[in-house]
C-alpha cells in the first residue's frame, strides 16, 4: 500500500453482515474478525449483524442500513459459494446501482496466492447501492483476511495512492 501519511486519515462508518443459516453470535468467527480489523484499521463499526441465507432478509437488512446516515459501508461476509444456499451475490443484485466488478476478480487474484484454484469457488462482488459501497466477502476466516488485508484496508483508508474508495464517495450519486 501506498500510504501518504501527509494525508488526513478519514475514518468511515461500516456495517458488517453475517450471512449464515448456522452461524450464531457465539461463533461466528469470521464476523468478529472482521469486526476487528475494521475497529483496527481506525474506522467506526456502526452496526454488526446476522442472517439466514435468503435473499429477502439479506436484502432487508442491507436497505435499512442504506438508509441509515451512519453508515458508509457495509461488508458482508458468507453466501458467496456455489451451493444452492449460497445467494449473497442475488441479493446484492436486488438492491445495487451498478456493480464494482474488479473487487471479485482482484479477491480471486488475492485468494489464489492463499487457496490456489479453490478461489474458482468463491462468487466475492461488490456493488454500488444508493451511493454507499457494500462488499461480499466469502465466510471463512481466511477469505475474511485476504479481503480486508490485501484489498479494502487499502481502499478504505483515504491516505492510499494513488487513489482510493473513501475518496470516491461524495461523488457516488453523481448523475
Amino acid at each position: 500500500m501506498a500510504v501518504d501519511l501527509t494525508r488526513e486519515f478519514k475514518p468511515i462508518g461500516i456495517a458488517v453482515l453475517t450471512v449464515s443459516d448456522t452461524r450464531t453470535a457465539a461463533d461466528d468467527t469470521s464476523g468478529d474478525l472482521l469486526c476487528e480489523r475494521v475497529k483496527g484499521a481506525g474506522h467506526r463499526l456502526v452496526a454488526r449483524a446476522i442472517v439466514r441465507d435468503s435473499v429477502h432478509e439479506i436484502a432487508s437488512r442491507i436497505r435499512n442500513w442504506l438508509d441509515d446516515r451512519a453508515v458508509d459501508a457495509i461488508i458482508t461476509t458468507g453466501g458467496t459459494g456455489l451451493t444452492g444456499r449460497d445467494i449473497t451475490p442475488e441479493a446484492l443484485d436486488t438492491i445495487k446501482d451498478r456493480d464494482i466488478p474488479g473487487f471479485g476478480e482482484l479477491f480471486r487474484l488475492v485468494s489464489y496466492q492463499t487457496i490456489g484454484t479453490s478461489t474458482l469457488q468463491s462468487r466475492a462482488c461488490a456493488v454500488i447501492a444508493r451511493g454507499k459501497y457494500v462488499f461480499a466477502l466469502p465466510g471463512s476466516n481466511g477469505a475474511v483476511k485476504d479481503g480486508w488485508d490485501l484489498i479494502l484496508a487499502e481502499q478504505l483508508d483515504s491516505r492510499n495512492r494513488p487513489c482510493n474508495f473513501v475518496e470516491l464517495m461524495p461523488r457516488l450519486r453523481e448523475v
